[in-house]
């Protein structure tokens, strides 16, 4: 992650912002239409909970960017990883014709015609966080977030150049399109072996248990990889108490404050940071500006959020800045 470049693009973001709320009498093109916010609606839905310490700060992405807007931002989803759920939930935010609706896809089967009837109805779409390979065919204007296969592919080199021949990938939510990209592409960056591991992270004291069978079960494994922080957390407990700490790198995906502070006790190799803030806060930006002028960036490309890689090179400065980007 670049948090100087992060800075600088929050900080330009919010110069445009204020650039057109000094202009509210009129658009980018001189047309005269009115920059009146208060009645703009922007609905979320994903498939992650406000409580959990990676959506925490996509959360809090969104909210900032509601109030740097001036618009209403309304977030929800569904109590634990349920598409049924989430579905429901999509078709409730489309009843209060919003302005713009940001959508998680984990599960483009699932959420596909919810979201199709969201645009059906003409209501501008977003996607972010995961989606990044569905999203154009539903319709969607745009993903914000980052190629999760590209982002496997850079942490299984990461381990391949560490040494690592023999890796688990622990994945709590299989068939979770983003988190079995992640699994696939570590896979392919390795170059050597992968084997998925599911685990359920409700359970912090079984998953442990689970990765603990797993390395006892084959002993010539010298990698682990992890697809957020409450996995990281049962992997280490794991390796730690096999005493196999220092024999076994462990990486993960996605930060908190958890993470930065095994990487920077040596007990983390690294973590892939798709800087998830930005996945909340950007797709308001543009659904806000979007409702105001017509204006999208990226011509339906997706927008890029990460991978960006946090290790002990660089975990000190992130731990410096992190109240200030997060």
């Amino acid at each position: 992650m670049n948090i100087k470049k992060g800075v600088v693009a929050l900080a330009g973001l919010a110069l445009i912002a204020g650039a057109c709320t000094s202009s509210a009498s009129s658009s980018p093109s001189g047309s005269g239409a009115s920059a009146d916010r208060s009645g703009i609606l922007i609905e979320v839905v994903t498939h992650g909970q406000a409580s959990d310490p990676f959506w925490s700060i996509f959360k809090n992405g969104v909210d900032q960017a509601g109030k740097d807007m001036g618009v209403k931002v309304e977030y929800s989803a569904p109590q634990t990883f349920d598409m049924n759920a989430m579905g429901q939930l999509i078709d409730a935010a489309v009843n209060k014709k919003p302005a713009g609706l940001v959508v998680s896809i984990p599960d483009a089967t699932a959420l596909g015609p919810h979201i199709q009837a969201a645009v059906q109805a003409g209501i501008p779409v977003i996607s972010a966080n995961s989606g990044s390979n569905v999203y154009a065919k539903l319709g969607v204007l745009t993903h914000v977030g980052q190629d999760e296969g590209i982002a496997g592919q850079k942490a299984g080199s990461l381990m391949k150049a560490a040494g690592v021949t023999n890796a688990l990938c622990i994945n709590q939510e299989v068939g979770n399109a983003g988190l079995d990209a992640r699994c696939a592409g570590f896979a392919t960056g390795l170059g050597g072996k992968s084997t998925v591991l599911q685990v359920d992270l409700n359970d912090q004291a079984g998953a442990q248990q689970k990765i603990t069978a797993a390395l006892q079960a084959d002993t010539t494994i010298n990698g682990v990889m992890a697809l957020g922080p409450t996995g990281a957390s049962p992997a280490i407990k794991a390796i730690a108490g096999l005493n196999l700490a220092g024999k076994i790198h462990l990486g993960t995906f996605d930060l908190s404050k958890d993470v930065l502070d095994a990487i920077a006790a040596g007990n983390l190799d690294f973590a892939i940071d798709q800087q998830q803030y930005l996945q909340g806060y950007l797709p308001i930006v543009f659904l806000t500006y979007y409702k105001l002028y017509g204006l999208m960036p990226g011509g339906g490309q997706p927008v890029l959020t990460g991978p960006g890689i946090v290790d002990k090179t660089n975990v000190a400065t992130v731990q410096a800045n992190t109240g200030t980007t997060r």
